[in-house]
């Protein structure tokens, strides 16, 4: 069955369809990872965003829930240039195009996705919608120009209740603002005493829980959509230490004074270079994120630019200079990507351990 991408500059890309039929709008996006379809489709970052794998070969190892960083995958819609009909994997236990149907969500193959990656770097990120062959263009255009895009992502893919991880470690608040469960399980693995909440939890109601430190999440959309959590953190800064990941790190960097803007087409991906300020160190590094702290905007914030993009110099990590807090912008907990940056978890646990031992000293001392 054929399907056609409608951009709303007018640009038509028509290929075969696969997964649901259903007509979806959303701002078009490419991923230059190799693999981890799973997990890219599942993670929240990506809530109503049409996603272009610029891999080739998608689809060839199926399906299997272990490898999801999410319940619901919130995607408006994924493209590829080559779909695999028939998976070779024995851990698989359904094809893409059946889970895609089941969740309702678009897919389109056969595009030339090297053209519409290479269109989205030239002009930035476009709205888009994937529609069956009978629609009128100039009228999805005209649409779609007039559509605005939701701004409360975060809002869709949070948690609406407290959860529980029991570890007989540091008790951190993981605060979802469309949580990977690839942190969570980075947490989990050192032996954290985890509590997950809302995105929308308060300063006062996180400081009752007595947390030895605080984990900000990543999640979809522009961190000035999410006035709630600016105001949190702002609350916690310098009682408890921190640790914030992607949008969490936008986050942090707003609510200290900084400013962010969004990015002409964004990084997402599992292979970005990012270096390391103090050590020169060099990691290889999963992202996916449309927006950016502006490094003109720390000065006299009391943050310090910690890594950086090695591929375009836009700042990849904070760290304040007075307060037990450090964040950035790529993700450690990778998945999917390499492993070269979850140090930073153990980062984190020493961060709380010497803020604890401080904390009992000057008790002791009182």
């Amino acid at each position: 069955m054929k399907r056609q991408l409608i951009l709303e500059d007018g640009t038509v890309f028509v290929g075969k369809g696969f997964g649901s039929d259903t007509g979806l709008t959303g701002e078009v996006v490419f991923n230059t990872g190799m693999t981890g379809y799973q997990e890219i489709l599942s993670d929240p970052s990506y809530c109503g965003q049409i996603v272009t794998l610029t891999y080739p070969l998608i689809g060839n190892y199926g399906i299997n829930r272990d490898d999801f960083e999410s319940i619901e995958p919130a995607v408006n819609g994924l493209i590829v240039k080559e779909y695999c009909e028939v998976p070779s994997n024995f851990r698989s236990s359904m094809t893409l195009d059946e889970f895609l149907k089941q969740k309702n969500i678009p897919g389109l193959a056969g595009i030339d996705t090297r053209k519409l990656t290479r269109k989205i770097r030239e002009y930035g990120t476009l709205k888009g919608k994937m529609c069956s062959m009978d629609v009128n263009v100039e009228e999805v255009v005209d649409s779609l120009k007039a559509t605005v895009l939701p701004v409360n992502q975060v809002q869709q893919v949070s948690t609406k209740r407290a959860y529980p991880s029991p570890g007989r470690g540091p008790k951190v608040v993981l605060v979802d603002f469309g949580m990977k469960h690839g942190i969570l399980r980075e947490l989990t693995v050192r032996n954290c005493d985890v509590l997950v909440v809302p995105y929308n939890t308060t300063a006062e109601e996180i400081l009752r829980l007595n947390p030895d430190g605080i984990m900000l999440s990543n999640g979809p959309g522009d961190p000035k959509d999410v006035p709630e959590a600016i105001n949190m953190i702002q609350g916690v800064l310098g009682k408890v230490p921190l640790f914030g990941i992607c949008l969490g790190h936008q986050l942090f960097a707003l609510a200290c004074g900084a400013d962010t803007e969004k990015m002409k087409f964004g990084h997402r991906g599992s292979n970005h270079p990012v270096k390391e300020l103090a050590t020169n160190r060099v990691a290889l590094t999963a992202q996916n994120h449309g927006y950016t702290v502006r490094e003109e905007s720390l000065a006299g914030t009391g943050l310090s630019v910690t890594h950086v993009a090695l591929n375009d110099g836009t700042v990849e990590g904070l760290k304040h200079d007075t307060h037990a807090a450090f964040t950035v912008q790529y993700h450690p907990e990778a998945s999917p990507g390499p492993e070269d940056a979850n140090y930073l978890f153990d980062r984190f646990i020493e961060l709380m351990e010497t803020n604890k031992k401080v904390g009992n000293e000057l008790c002791q001392n009182a």
